[in-house]
């Protein structure tokens, strides 16, 4: 029997929700002309990041030679400097425009809450329990 099968499986493992991000280094950036506005799509494009990702990171490897419009949704300490030094500008990426899980889950929860709400004005039936109306059966 395998090593893997012998052994106690116990405690959680986060792993599912683990967050990944693609990794842009500046090094990487300097393929793009001046004044570019470098965001997920033009990355793509040049095949710069690739597969499914959370968000896209840029770290401050090597040096970034000319100014540059950066879109990003994590810029590490040593990045942000080196952009700024040559002259770019960094726009974080908004998270309010990707639909976060919790927020879909209370999305929901107030739909089930409004569809119970409306179902609440239609007429309301009669409450004779079944057990009731087998006795009335029965007496007559």
């Amino acid at each position: 029997m395998p090593l893997i099968r012998r052994l106690p499986k116990r405690g959680f493992n986060n792993a599912a929700f683990h967050k990944r991000y693609a990794i842009v280094s500046l090094d990487d950036l300097n393929a793009f002309k001046a004044g570019t506005a470098v965001n997920e799509q033009l990355l793509r494009e040049s095949k710069l990041v690739r597969g499914h990702f959370v968000g896209i990171k840029i770290l401050g490897d090597g040096e970034l030679k000319h100014g540059l419009k950066l879109e990003a949704d994590k810029v590490s300490a040593a990045a942000r400097e080196k952009i700024e030094k040559a002259g770019g500008t960094i726009t974080l990426r908004d998270k309010a425009g990707r639909p976060h899980a919790a927020a879909t889950r209370k999305a929901s929860a107030k739909e089930t809450t409004s569809e119970a709400a409306s179902e609440g004005t239609r007429k309301k039936k009669s409450k004779t329990s079944a057990k009731a109306k087998k006795k009335a059966a029965r007496e007559s």
